[in-house]
């Protein structure tokens, strides 16, 4: 089965049953190599977390924008951990799942974003982040560059009304400015890689187009993020205990995914404005390493 497979179902029946509850039985990360991911990360990208008292005590559901190729999880991750006690579930999509790394991913606390799964961590109270965009915001092109394409997707105000979940906006600026784009993914096709790919049947009629991802261009051309500082703010959190057990109505629900993506956008583009303020107050070293 292809990773990019439009109807690769790597969990149902007892399967799932049984990955439910291996995902529960998950505990925060506690080891070197966690400390070493983290410490790098704080010394290379210099996370800042902006308006933490906007997050309440009680288990949430944290809603973000999503960069390319889901370099944001561990940099929201890991200092949430470390430096705020709380340990986010990130919700992945079904195609990165498999036998091989699902003890790897369940490790670091990721689980596949289905709804059976999402539902037994919230009765358990987890903390949960979800990135509705998934993979086709996470392979836009450099000019939708922190936009919001979530197209119609409500499975995330449908799993937080259901159990009464207080949803927790939050912007994300910085690592999508960690690489260039060589060659955008709508346009890999027509290239000779593109062109390659299909004739080895990786690319074919069931190819998910929204995992065709752009050509990064990192550090010194590599495929190392640019050391960019990442900013990480918090927006009012959106109670919807209310809703706890009921069916929302059509509209209900795109107003209030209306209000989380509005609450999103504004602090992006503040995130912006901040990030070109500090520019100029960027070391040497830095300034050239991100050019």
């Amino acid at each position: 089965m292809a990773f990019t497979d439009k109807n690769a179902e790597p969990y149902s029946g007892e399967h799932l049953v049984r990955y439910i509850k291996k995902a529960m039985r998950v505990s925060p990360p506690n080891s070197k190599i966690r400390n070493v991911a983290y410490k790098i990360i704080k010394r290379m990208f210099q996370p800042e977390l902006i308006n933490v008292e906007n997050i309440p005590s009680q288990p949430c559901l944290f809603v973000a924008n999503h960069a390319m190729y889901a370099v944001d999880g561990p940099i929201i991750g890991l200092p949430m951990l470390a430096e705020q006690g709380r340990f986010l579930r990130p919700l992945s999509d079904k195609f990165m799942w498999n036998s091989v790394n699902e003890k790897l991913l369940l490790d670091q606390g990721a689980v596949i974003g289905h709804p059976e799964v999402c539902s037994a961590l919230m009765e358990k109270g987890s903390d949960l982040l979800v990135f509705p965009g998934g993979a086709h915001e996470a392979t836009k092109s450099a000019d939708k560059k922190y936009q919001l394409l979530w197209k119609e997707r409500y499975g995330f105000i449908k799993l937080a009304a259901k159990h009464g979940y207080t949803i927790v906006p939050t912007a994300i600026v910085g690592p999508e400015d960690f690489y260039k784009h060589m060659i955008e993914g709508e346009d890999l096709p027509q290239t000779l890689v593109g062109r390659t790919l299909t004739r080895l049947g990786i690319i074919n009629e069931n190819t998910r187009t929204d995992l065709i991802g752009p050509i990064p261009m990192g550090l010194f051309g590599t495929l190392i993020p640019k050391p960019q500082k990442c900013y990480l703010q918090f927006g009012e959190p959106l109670d919807l205990s209310q809703y706890k057990g009921e069916v929302l109505s059509k509209a209900t629900m795109v107003d209030l995914r209306a209000q989380v993506a509005t609450s999103i956008n504004t602090m992006v583009e503040s995130l912006l404005l901040l990030q070109d303020e500090e520019k100029p107050n960027k070391g040497r070293l830095r300034r050239l390493l991100t050019r």
